[in-house]
């Protein structure tokens, strides 16, 4: 018995080292995929519908920037010359986007910290509660990327809709990307909580095992 629980045990934490591998790349890629958010001025693109026909030129808006593409190539950015001109959508965007990389990026480094396949932490009774941590805040994350691409894309859907409005927008790129990252970040912390709550429950079973085994002898029999 005391061999099938340390082949058992090998195993899982074997397991566990594959699995924190694989949130370490969901949490790097979704956290590219909220730099690319934040950085990159495509969340909204001019649309050729309707009585919108000029396709001279190409309206993009961003987080921070709005540009003009020209059919030549061209491409003129500006900065917003204040942020009482955005919209609610993109001022909770800025720092809901920024807050998410924020997080991720301190989750990834808790990984690490806690993760199987690295030496800083000896102690194996926290590195479970560690890599939960990290899980959470990959969540958290995922979360509040999440929303801000769903609340812009709706107001983009709405204002399309919208008969009444003659400068249409559509759905940018970033858009796209940024509920790729969501569902990388989310997936990449749900799988690390997953992991890491089974991980502690059967390593609290074994210990459960081992004394009620150790007292067993120590019985007297009549």
């Amino acid at each position: 018995m005391c061999c099938f629980s340390y082949i058992l045990e090998e195993n899982l934490r074997m397991g566990a080292a594959g699995v924190q591998i694989v949130c370490v790349a969901l949490g790097v890629l979704g956290l590219v995929a909220g730099i690319v958010c934040c950085a990159i001025p495509k969340w909204k693109e001019s649309s050729f519908t309707g009585q919108n026909i000029v396709t001279a030129q190409v309206t993009q808006d961003g987080l921070w920037m709005s540009c003009v593409v020209q059919s030549t190539g061209q491409q003129q950015c500006k900065s917003y010359d204040s942020l009482l001109i955005l919209s609610a959508d993109l001022q909770a965007a800025r720092a809901m986007t920024i807050i998410s990389c924020l997080l991720s990026s301190l989750s990834i480094l808790i990984i690490f910290a806690g993760a199987d396949f690295t030496t800083c932490v000896q102690n194996e009774d926290a590195m479970p509660k560690i890599t939960l941590v990290a899980g959470i805040g990959l969540l958290l994350a995922g979360v509040l990327l999440i929303i801000p691409v769903s609340w812009s894309a709706h107001n983009v859907i709405r204002e399309f809709k919208n008969p009444l409005n003659p400068q249409k927008k559509e759905l940018g790129a970033c858009i796209f990307v940024g509920w790729a990252g969501s569902v990388l970040l989310l997936l990449g912390g749900g799988l690390l909580c997953c992991f890491s709550r089974v991980r502690s429950g059967s390593a609290g079973g074994n210990a459960k095992y081992y004394s009620n085994g150790a007292s067993a002898p120590n019985k007297n029999y009549v």
